[in-house]
């Protein structure tokens, strides 16, 4: 059975910051570690992104769509990985959050 996750990250950067910092990340992840494992695309429109990755017969599938105020990642999960979503949500939102340093600047009183 398929699953997915879907994070939403707000952030005060416009949509062309957080954009250049998706992309940064997406091919950091992709050189450092994905495409030594498994193979990856990606292929942007506008402000959204879909990534594809397939690795030992199972596959993952993204979208990004950056925001002017927020990013929003839906990532599925096909097969066998599906069993995984619990443990992979939590520390998907922690990575994108570190990773990306796009989180909302706390207000200030």
């Amino acid at each position: 059975m398929d699953k997915s996750i879907v994070v939403t990250v707000p952030h005060d950067l416009g949509a062309d910051a957080a954009k250049s910092r998706v992309a940064k990340e997406i091919e950091r992840l992709r050189t450092d570690y994905l495409d030594k494992i498994a193979r990856s695309e990606v292929s942007w429109s506008g402000n959204k992104a879909d990534m594809r990755v397939s690795a030992l017969g199972q596959t993952l599938t993204a979208q990004f769509d950056v925001q002017n105020d927020s990013l929003r990642i839906e990532v599925r999960l096909l097969g066998i990985l599906s069993s995984l979503l619990s443990k992979t949500q939590d520390r998907l939102i922690d990575s994108v959050k570190s990773s990306l340093r796009i989180e909302r600047a706390p207000s200030k009183s």
